[in-house]
């Protein structure tokens, strides 16, 4: 069960990575006349937060299955529980506080659906709470 939950974990990670990587992509190169903010490029504040959790998690969650894939015995960390716990409970706050940020920042999004900038935004706000559900789940359960 844990190697399957690392492994949707970093599915997740790996998933809500592209889509932040398009949010920014997309916020920094607005068509001209696109009504997004005037037209204007930005970025919103949350998606290099995003990115960065995606990041450390994608390192975390592989050296974990690595780790538990491989006949790795000699090496003493993370094969402890509670150093292990530890890499769970810090990636739970980075992801409890980029879903949070994402949904006080775009909040419901079912008014704008018919947009494909929306539905990324809907995507990512979907991922990074699953995210963040895994991750607890993974401690719950530890």
């Amino acid at each position: 069960i844990r190697v399957g939950l690392y492994g949707a974990l970093l599915l997740f990670s790996v998933i809500l990575l592209a889509l932040s990587c398009a949010r920014i992509n997309y916020t920094l190169h607005l068509p001209p006349g696109d009504p997004l903010n005037g037209g204007r490029d930005f970025y919103d504040p949350v998606i290099p937060e995003l990115i960065f959790t995606t990041l450390v998690t994608i390192g975390w969650s592989g050296l974990i299955l690595f780790l538990s894939l491989s006949d790795s015995s000699k090496l003493r960390f993370p094969r402890l529980y509670g150093d292990e716990l530890i890499g769970l409970v810090i990636l739970w706050f980075f992801w409890i506080g980029g879903a949070g940020a994402a949904s006080s920042l775009w909040g419901d999004l079912s008014f704008c659906q018919q947009f494909s900038a929306c539905r990324v935004l809907s995507a990512l706000e979907a991922f990074a709470w699953f995210g963040w559900i895994t991750l607890t789940g993974m401690i719950a359960f530890s």
